[in-house]
């Protein structure tokens, strides 16, 4: 893994990716990653802090990489970002996945990695972003996008969601579990949870709808209504529906069918379970829906994706 580091780089998302990343280990012991820092020019790279990072390579150690790796810089994303020969190298890099942290997906769009494609950054500068990469499909609201081959996300602590995102899709939930422990970080948090966005005026008293999620999550594997799921906050429908998607990002039955899908893919990740049980368990009804609903979303089957999480490929 090649991160590369700008002038005006923060900090923090440097180290987010070196902890994360350099934490993981498979059964035995063994590192997982070989994270290297490059620059375009090896050598001391300012930062947005007092102090300087030194990269000791050049832009030439991206080749040959499996993932490229952007934090932000604020002092050059929304002014500059395709100035210099970074995004240029990052298209060429040739890594099978390139991904980025806050403001780094300006680099991104720069390079044009992102042109039709779903994308995120800070909420405070995704309305310069819309209007430097208008062909990109701009999710404003979600803590991190992921369109397979190309990653972003959104501030730093989004970051550390998405760096542990990735590791759960490379080795398993295990694996990031395990890196979340070791990190004291919570081991998953979904892309599509909104971002936080303080209101110009804070409404008094205001009801949350997180009572009604957790025991949602407790009841998956039956039948969950709307209505049911408002009585539980004494709303209205309208108002539930609303409250629910400022607070999650998501309407409550795509929030639904994302926790469902999350509950099979552990369990098919953590036990032996068979596949029916397994869509009976996360509410998804029957082991055919559960097929179709894992090869619409993932392209493998029940069985290919628990083979490739629980096999022997992680040595």
């Amino acid at each position: 893994m090649a991160v590369v580091v700008r002038d005006g780089v923060l900090p923090m998302e440097l180290g987010i990716v070196h902890q994360l990343f350099g934490q993981a280990r498979s059964a035995a012991g063994a590192p997982l990653y070989e994270v290297v820092t490059c620059a375009a020019e090896p050598g001391p790279v300012r930062t947005s802090a007092d102090f300087a990072v030194m990269a000791e390579h050049g832009l030439e150690a991206m080749r040959g990489a499996g993932t490229v790796l952007v934090p932000a810089s604020h002092e050059l994303d929304e002014s500059r970002p395709g100035e210099g020969p970074v995004p240029a190298a990052v298209a060429a890099s040739g890594a099978e996945r390139i991904a980025s942290i806050c403001t780094g997906a300006f680099v991104l769009a720069a390079a044009g990695l992102l042109e039709g494609r779903r994308a995120t950054t800070h909420w405070l500068s995704t309305g310069r972003f819309a209007e430097m990469f208008p062909g990109v499909r701009l999710d404003p609201s979600v803590l991190y996008a992921d369109e397979g081959a190309v990653l972003t996300s959104a501030g730093e602590a989004a970051g550390i969601d998405r760096c542990l995102h990735m590791i759960r899709r490379d080795h398993g939930a295990a694996v990031a579990a395990d890196v979340a422990r070791r990190t004291v970080v919570p081991p998953h948090r979904e892309g599509g949870q909104a971002q936080f966005v303080a209101r110009p005026v804070a409404e008094p008293r205001v009801s949350s709808t997180a009572a009604a999620r957790a025991w949602a999550l407790e009841h998956l594997d039956r039948r969950v209504g709307l209505a049911e799921l408002a009585a539980r906050e004494s709303m209205s429908v309208r108002t539930f529906t609303r409250r629910f998607r400022e607070e999650s990002g998501m309407s409550p039955s795509q929030w639904l069918a994302r926790r469902r899908m999350e509950r099979a893919l552990r369990l098919l990740e953590e036990t032996d379970l068979p596949v029916d049980r397994v869509a009976e368990r996360s509410g998804l009804g029957s082991a055919a829906s559960l097929r179709v609903r894992l090869r619409a979303e993932l392209g493998v089957s029940p069985s290919a994706y628990r083979a490739t999480f629980r096999g022997p490929h992680v040595p």
